[in-house]
């Protein structure tokens, strides 16, 4: 899940695990550690989007979070090899969204994912080109699955 589909519920009233409990029956839900991070970045901020990602931080607290290569990321901030997850802007990117992005898309090439829930449109394509689906939103608050 990317940071975008963890706000969707105040940004677009989406029932997130609701919908995605509709689509896919059972799942392993996985939120990148540096999803965590931006998430964590836009909260501290002030508005409607620091709300959102509240919200979408408390979601994440929900399921399991992993690193680059889908290590499970303790809540120390280590996988499960004692080595610490990335949670700055590396990878040669210009920002920890950019970086959030390369993450999830790594997990896709990698198979480390079956699926991608985003609503950003560049993220969707990248995912898509790599013949992985994307779970986004349709409609006015309802995901639907876009096969590559």
């Amino acid at each position: 899940m990317d940071t975008s589909a963890l706000m969707a519920p105040v940004e677009a009233d989406v029932r997130l695990f609701e919908e995605l409990d509709r689509l896919l029956g059972t799942y392993r839900a996985v939120v990148p550690h540096a999803v965590r991070v931006e998430l964590d970045r836009l909260a501290d901020g002030n508005g409607h989007e620091a709300v959102a990602a509240g919200v979408g931080s408390d979601l994440a607290d929900r399921v399991e979070t992993v690193d680059a290569v889908g290590e499970t990321v303790k809540t120390d901030g280590t996988n499960e090899n004692g080595s610490t997850a990335g949670d700055d802007d590396a990878g040669g990117s210009g920002s920890t969204n950019e970086y959030a992005d390369d993450v999830l898309v790594a997990l896709a090439e990698a198979g480390a994912v079956a699926y991608v829930v985003t609503n950003d449109r560049p993220l969707k394509n990248r995912i898509l080109a790599r013949n992985v689906p994307v779970i986004g939103l349709r409609g006015r608050n309802a995901l639907a699955i876009t096969e590559p």
